[in-house]
């Protein structure tokens, strides 16, 4: 566990898009290796973490995911605060999930800091016969608004790791170039490395009711 004590930074990485495109899936899958077939929901904010090495730098990436909130409309502006990533994902077969992407964009760029890391990832490349949604389509989305890409599958882990690991460089990238003076993304920087434990005591701290 060693690794997982200190850490240079904390990144938090938000999940977006559609009910039902495996948003939950693609963080079990990163964070714990793991895949459920029950498409149960879970409602209430959640998040996971997983320890990272870049750059002989220790990375922190926190995880979040709607957990089913998105159904409601119920995502609040604290979900998106202090982002500095997100994963708009959609389903390859589902079209309708999509062309939803136009308006998940819309809702992060109102919430979220203007130099957020934003990667628009097709889930579910395991159901290829099912396709609706041509991979040069979605990819020339992303271009024309300036997001990442990549087509991933959480139930085979096809491009989960890549998917991850390229969001969470690009963040280090932009805060080791200082090229992110303001905002949250600059408030990612914890220095010099803490203990895990420390923050946590703070943070239980804060919140207990007097």
């Amino acid at each position: 566990m060693g690794s997982d004590d200190t850490y240079n930074f904390v990144f938090k990485v938000v999940l977006i898009g559609e009910s039902g495109v495996g948003k939950s899936n693609l963080l079990s899958r990163f964070t714990k290796n793991e895949f459920s077939h029950d498409s149960r929901t879970t409602i209430g904010v959640e998040f996971s973490t997983r320890t990272v090495q870049l750059d002989n730098h220790t990375i922190k990436a926190q995880i979040w995911d709607t957990a089913g909130l998105e159904r409601y409309r119920a995502i609040t502006s604290a979900y998106y605060r202090g982002a500095v990533g997100a994963l708009l994902v959609y389903d390859i077969s589902k079209h309708l999930t999509y062309e939803s992407a136009e308006r998940w964009l819309k809702e992060l760029y109102e919430h979220a800091d203007p130099h957020i890391v934003v990667m628009l990832v097709g889930n579910k490349r395991d159901l290829e016969s099912l396709r609706t949604v041509p991979e040069e389509e979605a990819r020339a989305f992303a271009d024309k608004r300036g997001l990442m890409f990549m087509e991933t599958s959480a139930l085979d882990s096809f491009n989960v790791e890549a998917a991850f690991s390229e969001v969470l460089t690009a963040i280090h990238m932009k805060v080791s170039s200082k090229q992110v003076t303001r905002g949250s993304i600059s408030a990612v920087t914890l220095s010099p490395s803490r203990p895990a434990g420390e923050e946590q005591e703070e943070r239980k701290s804060c919140c207990k009711s007097s």
